[in-house]
C-alpha cells in the first residue's frame, strides 16, 4: 500500500469514529428535546445511551489523539507522547527488536530453512534466464575492459612480465628443457628432421666440392677431380643413410651424451649462469617488454571485444557451456548442493549475530534522527486507522455500560 493510500485510509477511519460521535450527540439531543414533550419510557435509555456513548467516544478521542500530538493544541501533561519519547522509543525498539528476534533460538530456524540454491537452480534452468545471464556476463566483461586504462594494464604487465623473468632459474631451464628434449626422444625426431634436408644438400654441391678439389689440389683435380668429388658426394651419403636407418647408430648416442653433458654443464657451471643471464637482460629489456605487453594488451582487448559482440564466437560458447553446466550441478549434484547451501547458511549465521548491536544501534539511530513531528507522523499513518477502532469501540461500548448503569438504577430504584 502506497503512502498516499495509507492517508486515504486514516483519513476515511477518522471521518467514520467522529461521525459516530457525531450521531450520538445529535440522538442525545433528540432525547433531551423528546424528554420535554413526552413521558414514554424508552427515550430515557435511549438518552443514556447516547450520552454515555458521546463519553466514550470523547474519552478515546483524547486517549488516541494524546499519543500523536497534543489534544486541541493544549500542552496537556502525558500528551503528544510519541513526539516527546523519541529518543526513548528508538532505544527500546532497537532492544526490542535484538532481544526478540536477533536471537540464535530464533534466527537458527529460519536459516536452517534457507535454499538459496534451489532458488538459484530454479531461475538458471530457464532458458530465457540463461540468456538473459549471459549477456549481463558479456556486458560486464566489456564493460571492465572498456574501463580498463590501457597504459595502466600496459605498465602492470611489463613489471610483472620483468619480475616473472628474473625469478626464472635460466640455468635450471635450460638444463631441464634439454634434459626432457632426451627423456622423450624429441633429439631423435630433430636428427631425423635434419639428415635428409643435409642428404639432400650433399647430393647437389657435388660441383662446389669439385671447385674446392681443384682450388686446393690442382693437379689431382685435373686427372680426378670429377671422380673424387662424386666419391666425398657418395661416401657422405652413405654416412648419412646409414644414421637414418640406425636407430642404435653411434652418431646418435653421441649426439646424445654431448646433450647431456651440455646439460650438466649448463646446470652447474656459473660461466652458464652469467651467458643465460647477460643474454636475458640484452633480449628482454624494459623498452621491448612494453611493447610486447601493449600488443599483447591490445590484441587481447581487440579480440575479446569482438567475440563478445559475436553470438557464436568461442568466447561466447564457453559462456554458455558453463553457464548450462552450472545449472545442472546446482540440480542434480547433490553434493555440491549441500555444500553450497550449508556456507550460505553458516555465512549468513555468523554475520547476523556478529551485527546484532549494529543493528540495535542501526534502528536507535535511525529513530533518534527522525524529527519528533516526522516519528508521531510515521507511526500515526502505520497504525492510526487501527487506533480509530478504538474510538469506534469507546463510543459503543460507553453507550452500553451507560444504558447498563441506567436500566439497573431503574430497576432497583425506581
Amino acid at each position: 500500500m502506497t503512502e498516499l493510500e495509507k492517508k486515504q485510509n486514516l483519513k476515511k477511519h477518522k471521518m467514520i469514529a467522529t461521525g459516530l460521535f457525531v450521531l450520538m450527540a445529535i440522538l442525545y439531543a433528540a432525547m433531551v428535546y423528546l424528554s420535554q414533550t413526552s413521558e414514554a419510557s424508552w427515550i430515557g435509555y435511549v438518552e443514556s445511551f447516547a450520552e454515555a456513548a458521546m463519553v466514550g467516544a470523547l474519552a478515546d478521542w483524547f486517549a488516541v489523539t494524546a499519543l500523536f500530538r497534543y489534544p486541541l493544541g493544549l500542552k496537556i501533561p502525558h500528551t503528544n507522547l510519541i513526539e516527546r519519547s523519541k529518543n526513548a522509543i528508538g532505544e527500546n525498539l532497537g532492544s526490542f527488536v535484538t532481544n526478540n528476534f536477533l536471537t540464535p533460538s530464533n534466527i537458527r530456524p529460519y536459516i536452517m530453512k534457507l535454499d538459496v540454491v534451489k532458488f538459484v537452480s530454479d531461475w538458471m534452468n530457464k532458458a530465457d534466464n540463461q540468456t538473459v545471464l549471459q549477456e549481463e556476463i558479456s556486458a560486464l566483461v566489456k564493460k571492465i575492459i572498456k574501463d580498463l586504462e590501457d597504459k595502466e594494464v600496459v605498465d602492470f604487465l611489463t613489471l610483472k612480465g620483468e619480475d616473472i623473468l628474473k625469478q626464472f632459474n635460466l640455468q635450471e631451464l635450460v638444463s631441464t628443457s634439454i634434459s626432457y628434449i632426451i627423456e622423450k626422444d624429441k633429439h631423435s625426431e630433430i636428427l631425423d628432421a635434419i639428415l635428409p634436408k643435409a642428404k639432400a644438400y650433399i647430393k647437389e654441391s657435388d660441383v662446389l666440392i669439385e671447385g674446392k678439389i681443384n682450388e686446393k689440389h690442382p693437379v689431382i683435380s685435373f686427372f680426378a677431380g670429377k671422380k673424387i668429388s662424386k666419391g666425398v658426394v657418395e661416401g657422405v651419403v652413405s654416412f648419412i643413410e646409414e644414421i637414418e636407418d640406425n636407430p642404435d647408430h653411434p652418431i646418435r648416442h653421441n649426439i646424445q651424451e654431448s646433450l647431456l653433458k651440455t646439460a650438466d654443464k649448463i646446470k652447474s657451471d656459473p660461466n652458464w649462469k652469467e651467458k643465460l643471464n647477460a643474454m636475458r637482460d640484452e633480449f628482454v629489456t624494459a623498452d621491448r617488454l612494453e611493447e610486447y605487453a601493449s600488443d599483447l594488451w591490445l590484441n587481447l582487448k581487440q579480440n575479446v571485444s569482438e567475440s563478445l559482440d559475436q553470438k557464436d564466437s568461442a568466447i561466447q560458447r564457453y559462456v554458455r557451456k558453463n553457464i548450462q553446466k552450472l545449472a545442472e550441478n546446482l540440480t542434480d549434484n547433490d553434493e555440491m548442493i549441500i555444500k553450497i547451501n550449508g556456507w550460505i547458511r553458516h555465512f549468513l549465521y555468523r554475520m547476523i549475530l556478529r551485527n546484532v548491536k549494529e543493528v540495535e544501534m542501526l534502528i536507535s539511530r535511525t529513530v533518534g534522527d527522525w524529527e519528533g513531528k516526522e516519528l508521531s507522523d510515521k507511526l500515526e499513518l502505520e497504525i492510526g486507522k487501527d487506533l480509530q477502532f478504538i474510538r469506534v469501540n469507546g463510543t459503543l461500548v460507553g453507550g452500553i455500560v451507560g444504558l447498563i448503569i441506567y436500566s439497573l438504577t431503574q430497576l432497583f430504584f425506581h
